[in-house]
This record gives structure tokens, sequence and C-alpha cells, in this order.
């Protein structure tokens, strides 16, 4: 699969949370949790966006460092979900 989620999510972070930022600085493997890009607010509303644009529910338990911590985690999670 192509790597649409991912764009769109780093889209997202970098519109979001990075204004400004170089957008080659963040990668598949860029940590947003552990790296302190996403704090629980902003993790919040990356769960919110998902939701939203993939018709997709997150539970309580997924919304973690182990889900959400780099892109390629997240675009791992959504693809499990569609």
């Amino acid at each position: 699969m192509d790597k649409s989620i991912e764009t769109a999510v780093k889209d997202f972070i970098l519109r979001e949370f990075l204004p400004g930022e170089n957008a080659d600085e963040l990668t598949e493997a860029t940590p947003l949790i552990t790296g302190g890009i996403l704090d629980s607010l902003a993790t919040l509303k990356l769960v919110a966006f998902l939701e939203d644009h993939y018709s997709v529910t997150l539970r309580a338990h997924e919304a973690d460092v182990e889900n959400l911590n780099t892109l390629a985690d997240i675009g791992s999670l959504v693809r499990s979900k569609l």
C-alpha cells in the first residue's frame, strides 16, 4: 500500500503542532510522543483526526505510545482498522 496515510498524518502534525518546521525533519521513524512532539492533548487531537479522516474508531488502549509514536506506527494502526 502507498504511504498516503503517513503523508496525511504528517501534514496534519506539521500544520497543527509544528507550524513552520521543515517537513523533511519529520520522517516515518521520528518519535512523536517519546520525542516530545505530541503531549497528551495533542495525542487526543491526533486520535480525533484519525477517527474523523478515516472513519475508524480507536479504543482507549490503542491511543498509546506503542501505536502512535511514529508515522509508521500510526499508518499500521489505521490500516489494521480499515
